[in-house]
């Protein structure tokens, strides 16, 4: 979601990111690898980029405005219901990550909410797509 919004520098680091979020339970669900190579094909970074862990020290550097952090938390937040949980590791990733953004707990609570409901809709979506 609005991934055309992202620098290069920013497109390899939110790929970073989340490689973070769908090791961070220690599974790595299918529907996640399904999801992360959406991510890579949708921002144009080349298929034989080796994914790894990326450092959060620094990472304020890389996403320098509100509106990039919030793209790349509303797509790291989706990616983490990718295997239809949001597990305890994800969150306090996820937390962790927005607080290194300056995004105050209630806002984190807010984009949770909206990634919630936009997955849903897409479920839904896809059930009167293939009924």
């Amino acid at each position: 979601m609005w991934l055309s919004t992202l620098s290069e520098a920013q497109r390899i680091a939110l790929l970073g990111l989340a490689h973070n979020v769908v090791v961070s339970d220690g599974l790595l669900d299918p529907n996640e690898e399904g999801m992360l190579e959406q991510l890579r094909r949708e921002m144009g970074v080349d298929a034989g980029y080796e994914l790894d862990y990326l450092e959060l020290d620094g990472i304020s550097q890389v996403f320098t405005t509100r509106p990039v952090r919030v793209v790349a938390l509303l797509n790291l937040l989706k990616l983490s219901y990718a295997d239809g949980a949001f597990e305890i590791e994800e969150e306090c990733l996820l937390k962790e990550i927005s607080s290194t953004f300056g995004i105050p707990d209630d806002e984190f609570l807010l984009l949770d909410n909206w990634v919630k409901r936009l997955v849903s809709l897409e479920s839904e979506a896809e059930s009167l797509i293939n009924a």
